[in-house]
């Protein structure tokens, strides 16, 4: 991957894993002489907040109105992008129980029919609602916003708004 500078001379290399991200920087220095200098970086890109307790995730299992599992193989899905575990919502909650690769600015959102790809969601993402930002990779929950209606949507979908990355995606039922 290419990204350009402020100035047609900055270029950065790189790529991104659950890891970390690694960029190689090229700029050329129009100083004294044209040199070109590269480096190898290694920046953190993943805070993730803790998870629900295993208490926590029994006592929201009460009330769950609408559930279905996320699997690993989805055709969208890949070794380093995949969720596995239990996904349940009620009126004012969605939920996790189980995890999700790790990955910096996942968001969860409602779609209007189950897709099992980027290129799938990609068609349906301007009608489909964004709940919000999942900060822990393992028994997360979010708030549903009171004007979304869960029933409305036959499906979850976890997406990478940085990288423009499908994670995986469940019916619920």
């Amino acid at each position: 991957m290419q990204i350009r500078g402020e100035k047609d001379d900055d270029v950065s290399y790189g790529f991104h894993s659950p890891l970390c991200s690694v960029v190689w920087c090229g700029k050329i220095l129009r100083q004294s002489a044209d040199r070109l200098c590269f480096g190898v970086h290694f920046l953190p890109i993943l805070t993730a907040e803790k998870g629900l307790d295993t208490a926590a995730i029994e006592a929201l299992s009460q009330s769950a109105l609408r559930q279905r599992t996320f699997i690993r193989d989805l055709p969208g899905s890949d070794g380093l992008h995949w969720g596995d575990g239990v996904i349940m919502a009620n009126a004012d909650q969605i939920w996790l129980d189980g995890e999700i690769s790790p990955g910096p600015d996942y968001r969860l959102y409602l779609i209007p029919k189950y897709v099992e790809t980027g290129a799938e969601f990609l068609q349906i993402k301007a009608v489909s609602t964004q709940i919000g930002p999942i900060k822990a990779f393992e028994n997360f929950a979010l708030d549903i916003p009171a004007d979304v209606e869960v029933s409305n949507f036959p499906a979850v979908l976890i997406w990478c708004e940085a990288f423009g990355q499908f994670i995986t995606a469940a019916r619920l039922q």
